[in-house]
């Protein structure tokens, strides 16, 4: 069985997710860590990321691959787990920069679709419901006001960057969401059969129960 969950940062999603597959006994695969490895990637390389035809010359020889751990995908560079450098807005950005680019998508689409093809998972992402795995069984789209998404966000990078606004952050956001919601390729938005869940007023455990009692529920008819 496959559990998309898609929506903006700062929704909720990442923790949810991972909550889920654990307390369902799925794997978990952030699709998001997988565009963050290709921006540090970039990063790392000096490249131009708005230049797309060096994008495109330059994935060719990239070694990015995504390995089952533990019930969850390493992304590894060049055998190299990321994992530490790569939460930050700084690659954040360039992620949502490069996730425009059809080249991107396409190079990172098989690397998704393997992983839902080892066994039951529970992709999180921006177009996981709409374009990675239309035929997935279960679809959420979780969302909260941009002051909430916001706030949130600012909790988890807080600790890395103490420097860090609530303005800074809520503006970097804007402009990622508009990036996102605007492309002509796989925007974000919700699958026309997925579940949207606001999650403005509702705690972890009440977005996690509601998702959890839905999953079992359709588990149950299948």
């Amino acid at each position: 069985m496959i559990v998309t969950i898609d929506g903006p940062s700062g929704a909720g999603k990442s923790t949810v997710s991972r909550r889920l597959a654990r307390g369902l006994g799925f794997a978990f695969l952030d699709t998001g860590a997988l565009y963050r490895g290709v921006a540090l990637a970039a990063q790392e390389a000096g490249l131009d990321v708005d230049d797309q035809a060096r994008v495109a010359a330059w994935l060719e020889g990239l070694e990015l691959t995504a390995r089952p751990d533990g019930g969850r995908f390493l992304v590894l560079l060049a055998g190299r787990d990321v994992e530490p450098l790569i939460r930050n807005e700084q690659v954040a950005d360039l992620a949502s920069r490069l996730s425009g680019q059809k080249t991107v998508r396409e190079h990172l689409l098989s690397l998704q679709r393997q992983a839902g093809q080892l066994g039951d998972l529970v992709a999180e992402g921006r177009d996981m419901g709409t374009v990675v795995f239309p035929g997935a069984e279960a679809k959420f789209f979780l969302n909260a006001s941009p002051q909430e998404r916001a706030r949130r966000r600012l909790r988890e990078l807080q600790p890395l960057q103490p420097g860090l606004t609530l303005e800074a952050v809520l503006a970097d956001m804007a402009g990622r969401d508009q990036r996102d919601a605007a492309r002509s390729l796989s925007p974000l938005k919700p699958a026309p059969d997925a579940l949207v869940v606001d999650t403005t007023e509702l705690d972890q455990e009440q977005v996690l129960g509601l998702l959890m009692e839905k999953v079992r529920g359709l588990a149950g008819r299948s």
